[in-house]
Parts: structure tokens; sequence; C-alpha cells
């Protein structure tokens, strides 16, 4: 034979003799207790589920610069020149709606050639308190 089989049956060289009792003997593992729930960890596990239920719900988001009330008189005379004065001052956080409902604050931001939004303050109220 070549070097180089001789070479690889020289460092495979095994023995599976049995002559020699096993001297380890795994020990029986000690019984597991059940695991027995908190009422917190119970909520936590509930509130993932809904959320995970929740996280495939498409909404609408909606970046709202400022609003206007005008006559309707006042809206047939825009013509393509017409300014329009908006009640939000220059430089003040804007609107973020969730499906129409204020969800919090923003400011545009340029990203990769295309509009962003960063949030910047988030409504505090509750989420039944939002859709009244």
């Amino acid at each position: 034979m070549n070097d180089m089989t001789d070479n690889f049956d020289n460092e495979m060289d095994f023995d599976f003799s049995f002559d020699e009792p096993l001297t380890e003997v795994a020990e029986p593992e000690a019984p597991v207790a059940p695991v027995v729930e908190t009422p917190a960890q119970r909520v936590v596990r509930n509130k993932k589920r809904h959320l995970s239920l929740f996280s495939r719900i498409p909404v609408t988001l909606t970046l709202e610069v400022a609003s206007v009330e005008v006559s309707l008189a006042e809206l047939i005379n825009v013509d393509n020149d017409s300014i329009i004065e908006l009640d939000k001052l220059a430089g003040e956080p804007l609107d973020v709606k969730v499906n129409g409902i204020l969800f919090g604050k923003a400011e545009v931001v340029v990203l990769n050639d295309k509009y962003g939004l960063r949030i910047i303050e988030f409504n505090n109220k509750e989420l039944a308190e939002l859709t009244r």
C-alpha cells in the first residue's frame, strides 16, 4: 500500500473490545416539579398571544402637516396659483395618525432618497381612549 493509506490505517486504530466493565453509570434524574405559572406570567403570555394576532392586521399610517377650515366659496375660488394658509407654524412637529387616530408627533427626515418619519413623541392615552 502507499504511504497515505498506511498513515490513515495507523491513525484510525479503534479498540472495540468489551472486556472491561463500564465504570460510569448514569444516575437517574431527580424528579422535576411541575411548572406552575404565576398570574403575572400568564398575563405576559396572554399579551404576547394577543399581540401576535394584532401584528397581522394592516393599518394606515398618515402624516398630517396641518389643517384649516375654509368656506365652500373660498374653495371654489382656488386656482393653480392660490395659497391657502395652514394653522401650523413651520418647524412644528407633525401629527402622525393611525387609521385617523392621533398616534404621536414626528418630524420628516430623508432616508435613502425617500421621506421618512422620526417619531419624537407618542400619544400617552390608553388605546380605549383613542377610539372615542
